[in-house]
């Protein structure tokens, strides 16, 4: 059996053990020293990857690595070997040769060097010219030189495109805004602790700006490899321009660039819009949506580096399960609906499964049994009403859900605006061919037996048991706040969706107020911010993030807590982590 908390061996520059920490059933962190050892690890996971292994998230201090869960004992021990080498190779090289080392090793592992023009017009440039005391124009160009190694790209998160850049003069390292910004305007250049970095969108944010940019860092245009204009490993140059120039380098690409495709104004910003007009043939017709109707399918994983969740349906196995009874493959798309209320058209004659929440569903009055592959004729009209325990509900159609994928999936991203928007009345849904049999008949018990979040609760006001396994960072809260976890009832606050689940209750005691650096986060994660009142991130949580994650939930606890209504009550239970 692997101990994932062995130590491997200690950096030259610090008392620091490398450990592998076990996260949820399909993850291990790796703990390093720094960023040199970070880059260094992640170029040698790069370079000869692991098999089974599905994602590698470098971050300021550590690596996470996720895999297939039924083998990570397996990927683990492989991973352990490459830690436990590229740190004997940090102590050859010593300290600064094993970070010149790394960063060549990434270079030449698809590193490129990348210019970045910046017009020198932040909001904040006066500012960190006062608080550095130096002259607005020592700012720029000390911001332009970078430290002595220059600039190299250390990883990403926070937001797809977003990129943590290593290599700030030391006279430039700032805090954070003390209240950050409701809006930083896409483009900005922006300095915060020991980093720079370009907001890829509009969003929140209280790093300092420096500057602002017109080159696009996140473009899915560019497809999968390239829709990050940086990536871990990166060099990048910061280049002074004018706005003029800038504004016509911006025009001359604008001129060259192909006519734009977009679909009215609820169309995503960064995603595949859900097609309006479909002729009509293998489709759905889209008369009523209810609260929320999602298309999801099993996600986008590989791309946390660049900030992309792997998002997908909240309860992948319900999905999967009504695909299998309709006869699609495992990932083929299907509808997440919230709280019931969809109607549907369906222009040719299919099949229709529907898993989750139960709802009373019909075909042109008909009902549909739970978790049963049922045929729905041409004209003829589905109705799934709202459940009455539970809040999401799966839908399959034979052969998939046929809207554009947007780096290889057809899921939609309410984090990262990834995908399609949400359906709407009027909306024409064509039918793919994602095919892998024929529908399957229920088993005798089978709708009893479904297995989805919904069935696990024990009717209206009893508390939710959501399993859970040690955290990587549970040695955050002190004894107190240790017990408490386990022991408070805590309730679903309204503030949740696909993100993340918001526990209010008492709040969990910490032995430390100190800041953590970013690092990788998984589904089902239970983070304990400042306020000490636990979240529960859900299909579309950030990939990384800088508060403690105390616990992780298991699988099942993951689609229980998919079906959590505000107001529940929950409390977590813990669980020995999972040794496959």
């Amino acid at each position: 059996m692997l101990r994932l908390r062995a130590a491997s061996t200690r950096t030259p520059s610090a008392d620091v053990t490398s450990r592998l920490l076990p996260c949820g059933e399909d993850g291990v962190l790796v703990e390093v020293a720094g960023l040199a050892a970070v880059r260094a690890l992640d170029a040698a996971l790069r370079a000869a990857p692991v098999r089974d292994v599905v994602d590698v998230v470098p971050a300021a201090r550590t690596v996470l690595v996720r895999g297939a869960a039924r083998s990570r004992r397996t990927w683990a021990a492989a991973v352990a070997r490459v830690a436990a080498d590229a740190a004997a190779r940090w102590d050859d090289a010593g300290a600064e040769g094993a970070g010149a080392a790394a960063g060549s090793g990434l270079a030449a592992a698809g590193g490129r060097v990348v210019e970045v023009p910046v017009v020198y017009d932040g909001a904040d440039l006066h500012d960190v010219a006062d608080e550095t005391g130096l002259s607005a124009e020592e700012v720029m160009g000390r911001h332009l030189a970078g430290g002595p190694e220059g600039y190299r790209v250390a990883f990403g998160g926070f937001a797809p495109g977003f990129a943590y850049v290593v290599g700030l003069d030391p006279r430039l390292r700032v805090p954070r805004l003390a209240s950050p910004r409701t809006r930083v305007p896409t483009g900005a250049v922006a300095v915060a602790g020991e980093f720079t970095a370009v907001y890829p969108a509009a969003s929140p944010g209280g790093w300092r700006l420096l500057g602002t940019t017109d080159v696009a860092m996140f473009d899915v245009t560019r497809g999968r490899e390239g829709a990050a204009l940086l990536g871990p490993g990166d060099v990048v140059r910061f280049v002074r321009r004018s706005a003029p120039a800038v504004a016509a380098a911006a025009g001359a690409r604008a001129a060259a660039a192909p006519e734009p495709v977009t679909a009215g104004p609820d169309a995503r910003a960064a995603g595949a819009p859900t097609p309006r007009a479909v002729p009509a043939a293998r489709t759905l017709t889209v008369v009523a949506s209810g609260p929320l109707t999602l298309v999801e399918d099993a996600g986008r994983p590989g791309l946390a580096a660049v900030g992309v969740p792997r998002s997908g349906a909240a309860d992948p196995d319900a999905l999967r399960r009504a695909n299998r009874l309709v006869g699609n493959r495992a990932d083929a798309a299907g509808l997440e609906v919230l709280l019931g209320g969809l109607v549907l058209r369906c222009d040719t004659t299919t099949a229709v499964a529907v898993t989750g929440a139960r709802v009373a569903a019909q075909v042109d009055g008909v009902p549909v049994p739970h978790a049963t592959a049922v045929r729905a004729p041409a004209g003829s009209t589905l109705r799934l009403a709202a459940p009455r325990e539970g809040l999401r509900t799966w839908l399959a159609v034979r052969g998939g859900i046929d809207v554009p994928a947007v780096l290889g999936s057809r899921s939609a991203d309410v984090l990262s605006g990834l995908g399609p928007a949400a359906v709407r009345p009027g909306d024409v849904l064509p039918l793919g061919a994602a095919l892998d049999g024929l529908p399957e008949p229920a088993l005798p018990g089978a709708a009893a037996g479904d297995g989805q979040g919904a069935a696990d609760v024990d009717g209206p006001g009893a508390v939710v048991l959501l399993d859970a396994s040690d955290g990587p960072r549970l040695d955050h809260l002190d004894g107190r706040g240790r017990a408490d976890l386990w022991s408070t009832v805590w309730e679903v606050a309204a503030a949740s969706n696909r993100v993340a689940v918001r526990l209010t209750g008492a709040p969990l005691t910490r032995a430390t107020r100190g800041e953590l650096a970013s690092e990788g986060l998984v589904a089902g994660a239970v983070q304990v911010p400042h306020d000490g009142r636990p979240v529960l991130f859900g299909p579309d949580h950030p990939v990384t993030g800088g508060y403690p994650v105390v616990a992780v939930l298991t699988r099942a606890a993951q689609a229980r807590a998919a079906q959590l209504r505000p107001g529940q009550q929950v409390r977590l239970r813990r669980v020995a982590p999972v040794e496959s």
